[in-house]
């Protein structure tokens, strides 16, 4: 079968279902009705001869025919869509685009508060928007263009994806100002004797700090659990209670900020974009902000 013989908006509903898995959320993120996209898939499987998708109880499960051929299929796809976004001319102090970057609050409120000074200061018409969404919907949300960017710890690997190291940053604990620790250095005695805030966006569960310290066979009280970051200071301002945190969240208050007696990892993070916008001139300009702002942390 000759190329001009096939409809190549195909090829976009057979990457879809791949990367999906089900017809229904196929046809909500083509914009399409479901017979619709059962009727490109019935295309497909004549095109190709092949069933390519066999329906199970939880999914379209991909016969060795589609996975044979979603590689190639996808690298066309990517060739195509760079194709159109080199030839858009980007002038950023003339345009009014709105970029859409997933990250926690936490990361938000050390990345936001620089980025959107910089973005102003060149490009005072760009327009920022921050969102915290699942990470197993991440790399559905890059490849269709809901998102532009995702700035996270370094869990994210799919091929269809570009990434690089952002930051790191030390973690520390925060006391209030006036605590009745009066020490200038921690002991892990002095830090395992304070009530703990642990923040989690889980309802149960250790965080890494708790496996730290269960590494080295010991375990601190936590008198507080929240789901936001945000908060934290605010309550360790107020209380006797000590909070385990990245420096960058905590520098700006007035509050003591100790080392940390035991070996915690860094926080780390990278900035991720789908490789389909990696030669795009809007996108390629706000990863050099990003980054730009990123050595403050460091």
């Amino acid at each position: 079968m000759r190329l001009n013989q096939v409809d190549l908006n195909l090829f976009i509903v057979f990457e879809t279902i791949y990367t999906e898995q089900n017809l229904t959320r196929a046809a909500e993120i083509l914009c399409l009705s479901q017979p619709a996209v059962s009727n490109a898939l019935a295309r497909l499987r004549r095109t190709f001869d092949d069933p390519l998708f066999i329906r199970s109880k939880r999914a379209m499960v991909p016969t060795p025919v589609a996975e044979n051929i979603i590689g190639r299929i996808r690298d066309a796809l990517l060739l195509m869509s760079s194709s159109l976004n080199e030839g858009g001319l980007f002038e950023p102090e003339k345009s009014d685009k709105t970029f859409r970057i997933n990250m926690s609050d936490l990361i938000a409120a050390m990345i936001l508060p620089p980025l959107e000074e910089t973005v102003t200061g060149s490009a005072p018409g760009i327009n920022l928007e921050s969102y915290h969404l699942p990470r197993q919907d991440l790399i559905r949300e890059l490849a269709t263009g809901a998102v532009d960017f995702v700035i996270d710890v370094p869990l994210l690997n799919d091929p269809q994806l570009c990434h690089l190291p952002l930051l790191k940053e030390r973690y520390v604990c925060m006391l209030r100002k006036d605590h009745p620790f009066a020490g200038n250095r921690l002991s892990l005695e002095d830090y395992l004797g304070f009530d703990h805030i642990h923040v989690s966006s889980r309802r149960s569960g250790q965080g890494h700090v708790d496996i730290s310290l269960n590494n080295l066979g010991h375990k601190r009280h936590i008198h507080l659990r929240l789901q936001h970051y945000m908060v934290a200071p605010l309550v360790a301002l107020r209380s006797d209670m000590a909070l385990t945190t990245p420096l960058g969240l905590v520098r700006q208050y007035e509050a003591r900020i100790m080392e940390l007696p035991f070996n915690l990892a860094d926080l780390e993070l990278h900035l991720y974009w789908h490789k389909s916008r990696d030669e795009d001139q809007a996108n390629r300009w706000m990863r050099e902000k990003i980054i730009e702002i990123s050595p403050s942390y460091l």
